[in-house]
């Protein structure tokens, strides 16, 4: 009688052993909230391709004329534009569809004259 009080006692404790093991795993969804940030920043970093075209001043402001689809770009980065007014160049950026607005990464001389 004392086994199986033993026993039962055994098992009955191993099961909670596991019951609180699988408590202690919501930490990991906190872990996992940190990844769809990761992945946001990925998606972001993979959005940026490249424009080439013309440095063009536009009222105020220099915008990139694209040369294979003749859309002006705004530039966000105008210090960035400005010394290469009216050269062709190579501009990686992503773009803000909503406002037509090139965030620039790198601008650099086209090797395309």
């Amino acid at each position: 009688m004392k086994k199986l009080l033993s026993v039962v006692a055994l098992v009955g404790l191993s099961g909670l052993g596991i019951n609180l093991s699988a408590q202690q795993t919501p930490s990991t969804p906190a872990q996992a909230g940190s990844a769809p940030q990761q992945q946001t920043d990925a998606s972001q970093q993979q959005s940026a391709r490249s424009f080439e075209g013309k440095i063009a001043k536009s009222g105020d402001q220099l915008v990139l004329q694209e040369s294979s689809t003749q859309t002006a770009y705004k530039i966000d980065d105008q210090e960035k534009a400005k010394q290469f007014e009216g050269k062709n160049v190579k501009v990686m950026a992503t773009v803000d569809a909503s406002t037509n607005t090139l965030h620039v990464v790198d601008i650099t001389p086209s090797e395309n004259r």
